[in-house]
């Protein structure tokens, strides 16, 4: 078990893998599912982890966008995705990580509060994206942005770096926490 790294496997020929990263297996299902229905000009693969670190065994191919994934009904969600981080490399997050909140929908039911998320991703400079993975219409608006982001950050889009992405992302934000 070690730390993920975004440069240390090489690139498969037209390939991208995106690993979504949450507590939530049957929302992560749905949503890898909608996202292999995308059209997409590469071989798209969907990794699913529970948490990080991913054991070291295995043979996966190069990832190319991690998403983490916190469903603001769950503590335990929230904590396990700050455990996870623990084991991302920094060099991940110039544009090659984001945050996915879902269950912003019912905010009586949450026991995240948004704020939280939002300093989660502030602090670690990646986007931050709210989507009810429970609706369908949502869930694959979320999976044909994603697969957009992905073949951006796996280099299938001319022109546009998976930094440029981020600083497009991070413009059109709104102020940080401590700024309002």
């Amino acid at each position: 078990m070690s730390v993920l790294r975004p440069l240390d496997k090489l690139p498969g020929l037209n390939t991208a893998t995106i690993l979504l990263v949450g507590a939530e297996d049957a929302l992560l299902q749905q949503l890898a599912d909608s996202m292999l229905k995308e059209d997409c000009a590469s071989e798209l693969r969907v990794h699913l982890a529970k948490s990080l670190p991913l054991p070291s065994n295995v043979n996966r191919p190069r990832i190319d966008l991690v998403v983490f994934v916190i469903n603001l009904h769950s503590k335990y969600s929230l904590q396990n995705v700050e455990e996870s981080l623990r084991h991302v490399d920094a060099a991940f997050f110039l544009g090659k990580v984001c945050f996915l909140a879902t269950g912003a929908g019912r905010d009586s039911h949450c026991s995240v509060h948004r704020n939280t998320v939002g300093k989660l991703a502030h602090t670690y400079r990646s986007p931050l994206l709210f989507c009810d993975l429970e609706v369908d219409a949502f869930r694959a608006s979320l999976a044909q942005r994603l697969v957009r982001m992905l073949q951006i950050c796996a280099g299938h889009v001319p022109g546009v770096s998976a930094l440029n992405l981020l600083s497009l992302l991070r413009s059109s934000e709104s102020p940080p926490p401590e700024e309002l």
